[in-house]
């Protein structure tokens, strides 16, 4: 794992959930569990409407984080409701964090080839919807990563398990000059909460 990504995950140790957020990882650590208890593949889809900003960071940090703990067959996807764009902003956010992320293919929707080591397979990013075909049909727990999706797609076919795992959206904040903060506030949200599931699973 690339050394500046390494020490910034080992700083996201303190995170303690409160007493509303404790649950909803708790649901996701029993996921995890029991597919490794069983020795099953673990598919993780985390879900958000447009799939360009949350879904994302969480589907690169779950899998980073899964890694990191040494947890195998771990395999994180994300979509959208609706397909878009990855947004920009995310990754830089995510290089600026020690990803080194590589560009695949041009156009309106690019692919991008994100890396958290230098032998690590590399993660694909694009915005997708949740049912395309790079991502699983069937035996995979949907993480609703926000509000909107959670609340407007309440059946998510193939799903095992669905979690409302919900941040805010950085979008927010977009074309102001706390743009950069707040997406880098995000990312480490999303990636602390990720680090105290991945480190709750045996």
């Amino acid at each position: 794992m690339f050394k500046e990504l390494k020490k910034g995950i080992k700083e996201l140790k303190g995170y303690t959930p409160d007493a509303v957020r404790t649950p909803i990882l708790q649901s996701l650590i029993d996921y995890i569990q029991e597919k490794r208890d069983e020795d099953e593949p673990i598919n993780l889809n985390f879900v958000c409407t447009h799939n360009s900003r949350r879904s994302h960071l969480s589907q690169i940090w779950a899998q980073t984080l899964a890694a990191y703990f040494d947890i195998p067959k771990v395999a994180c996807y994300s979509g959208g409701t609706e397909a878009t764009a990855l947004f920009p902003k995310v990754l830089d956010t995510l290089e600026g964090a020690g990803f080194r992320i590589s560009k695949l293919s041009e156009g309106g929707n690019p692919v991008y080839a994100i890396k958290y080591g230098d032998n690590s397979l590399s993660i694909i990013g694009f915005s997708k919807t949740y049912d395309h075909a790079f991502n699983p049909d069937s035996n995979f727990a949907a993480i609703m990563t926000c509000g909107h999706a959670n609340e407007n797609c309440p059946y998510i076919p193939g799903a095992e398990k669905r979690i409302p795992m919900t941040f805010d959206d950085p979008k927010a904040f977009d074309g102001t000059n706390l743009q950069s903060q707040k997406y880098m506030e995000r990312s480490l949200e999303i990636a602390a909460q990720l680090y105290y599931v991945f480190s709750k699973v045996v």
